[in-house]
């Protein structure tokens, strides 16, 4: 998993990544906000962000504001370090959108203990944004089926008055019996997949 980690002291910076990085994470870093923000607009972008609530361009607020601002169905969890430690700080913090608030100096297991609830966290997302796709999947899939019922009676109707009244000596009676074997299979295929979904109304299209 990737963590993008935002932090102005180069010293500080690198001590961070070469932690992370032993951890198992792959980490990219930003020295100010304005540097993590773009890495944030990539397609590829971390789902995890560590960040310095003091950073010049833009501090790690201004930051993790416009991380929330963003129009993005891709979860993305926040850690903010700070050495501010007043319960005001720390509301400020998670007002402005972080997940989580670690006070200055920390212990690495503390971070590390952290960052695996994140991760927790984040997959738990991820599977809820899979299952509601696989459900609106589901649901197009059965308002389709429903759509296609009532012209499939019909032509299977039409197929059996046709078949009544036709000699089976008639060049076109297979044809026509092989029309009834197809729609039987259509009709058999929309069964089963109504049968995995509820049917509602809904609207697909903006």
């Amino acid at each position: 998993m990737k963590v993008l980690v935002a932090e102005d002291d180069h010293t500080s910076r690198l001590m961070l990544k070469a932690a992370l990085e032993k951890l198992g994470y792959e980490v990219e870093a930003a020295e100010n906000g304005r540097e993590a923000w773009e890495i944030m607009q990539r397609p590829d972008a971390p789902s995890f962000v560590i960040l310095d609530w003091v950073m010049p361009d833009m501090d790690g607020l201004g930051l993790c504001s416009h991380i929330r601002a963003e129009k993005t169905q891709r979860p993305v969890y926040v850690i903010m370090l700070s050495s501010r430690q007043d319960t005001h700080d720390l509301v400020e913090g998670l007002d402005a959108g972080c997940d989580d608030y670690i006070v200055k100096p920390y212990q690495m297991e503390e971070l590390r203990a952290r960052l695996d609830a994140g991760r927790r966290i984040l997959e738990l997302q991820h599977r809820l944004i899979e299952q509601e796709k696989l459900q609106g999947v589901l649901e197009m899939a059965g308002a389709v089926c429903h759509e296609l019922n009532q012209p499939l009676q019909s032509v299977s109707g039409w197929s059996e008055l046709i078949l009544m009244k036709m000699s089976k000596d008639d060049p076109n009676y297979e044809r026509f019996m092989k029309i009834r074997e197809g729609i039987s299979l259509i009709g058999e295929l929309t069964r089963k997949i109504m049968g995995i979904s509820r049917y509602r109304t809904k609207s697909y299209l903006d």
